[in-house]
This record gives C-alpha cells, structure tokens and sequence, in this order.
C-alpha cells in the first residue's frame, strides 16, 4: 500500500510542479506551447504503447475499445459545457488531466498490487505529460483572470484525486478481472485521444508554430523508447 501511496504522488505530482512553474514567472506562447507538444508526443507513445496495447494484452480488444469509447465519450460530454464558458481557460486540460489520472493511477496501482512492478514508461509519460498539461492550463487560467490561489487549489486537488487512483486500484487489485483492467486502459486512452485532438494538440501548434511537430516526434520518440526498454 505504501509503495502505491509512493508512486501515485510521484506521477501526480508533476501536475502541482507545472502549475507552480506558471506562477513563479510569465511563459512565453512557444514556450508553452513546445512543452505541451512535448506531452502530447509522450501521451502518444503512452496510449499506443501501454493503454491500448496492454489493455488488448489483458482480455481482447473488445473489452478495451468498449473502455475506449465510454472514455470518449465521457471527456467530450464534460468538455463541451466546460469549453462554453468565457472564463474557461485551461479547463479543458484541466478536465483532461483528472479524466486520464483517475484511470493511469488505477492502472499502475493494479500493476503494484499485482506483482508486475512499475512500467517505467508509462510512469515517465504520466509525469511528462502531466507537467505540460499544469503549466499549460495554469498559464491560460491566469490569463482569463483566475486568482493564484484558485490556480493552485484545483491543481493540488486534481493531483490528490490522481494519487488516490493509484491507491483505489492497488485496492481493488484484488477483486478485478483481466476485463476490468481492459477497461480501464481503454478508458484512459479515449479520454486521452479526445483531449489531445481537442484541446492539446490544437493549442500547442497555435503557440510553438511548426516546430511543435518536431517536438511532438521527439516526446513520442522518448517515450517509445523508455517503454520498449521496460517492456
């Protein structure tokens, strides 16, 4: 249980580290936009390699694409009210962040508890990823006028959710079958997809120009590479 409490601070905590980045100094546009590309090329890496893959490994990719495609179908549900709002800056990523943390933490902490240990790959590409997505959403948050305050208490209540995931599935290891497991990978992968067309990827290429896809090949590559390594 320790071990899990451990872990899913660790990979949270790169969201709460993001977000403090935003409020110590003002980031320019490419700045932010060459990290989040950065993320989303590690996200990438992330749903092919380990969500999706894994999640047809464990009990067909019938089980994981129905988990797809209920994670899909959830982000963009909550999305579109969230995308709506004037005041919404950052939100998507935010939304984001809390709909592919809850299951990446279920996923690792299942991994724990079930004696396969940390996939080092997935682990880098939640702390990757989430760093971006913090610096990203707090930066845009800040800009449409949210406190300091405000910024940080909802990043360190996601970050919380996040670790308590990775608990709850070291928890219920237990109890759940290969089909849950498969599930819940392809539930964090379509979250993950929706949020990247809509929100990630769009945003990153308006603020680092083309040179976002460079960094986008060069996040994925990384990523690919680590996971391959711990595979």
């Amino acid at each position: 249980m320790l071990a899990a409490i451990g872990w899913g601070a660790l990979a949270a905590s790169s969201l709460v580290f993001g977000a403090f980045l935003a409020l110590a100094r003002r980031w320019s546009d490419r700045s932010v936009g060459l990290v989040l590309s950065f993320g989303a090329g590690a996200l990438v890496s992330a749903v092919s390699f380990e969500l999706a893959q894994e999640g047809i490994e464990a009990a067909g990719a019938g089980w994981m694409g129905a988990g797809l495609a209920v994670g899909a179908l959830t982000y963009f549900a909550l999305d579109r009210p969230i995308e709506r709002r004037p005041d919404a800056g950052g939100g998507a990523l935010a939304l984001g962040a809390v709909l592919d943390g809850i299951p990446e933490g279920l996923v690792l902490g299942i991994g724990i508890a079930g004696g396969d240990g940390v996939s080092v790959a997935l682990l880098v590409a939640i702390f990757v990823s989430n760093l971006p997505e913090g610096l990203g959403s707090a930066s845009d948050m800040l800009e449409a006028g949210r406190s300091r305050g405000e910024v940080v208490r909802l990043w360190c209540g996601v970050a919380v959710v996040c670790a308590a995931a990775c608990v709850a599935g070291y928890a219920l290891a237990d109890v759940t079958a290969a089909r849950f497991a498969a599930i819940v990978d392809g539930f964090a992968a379509g979250a993950l997809l929706v949020m990247l067309a809509g929100s990630m990827f769009p945003e990153a290429r308006s603020k680092a120009g083309l040179a976002g896809g460079l960094v986008v090949a060069l996040g994925f590559s990384v990523a690919a590479a680590l996971s391959s390594f711990s595979g």
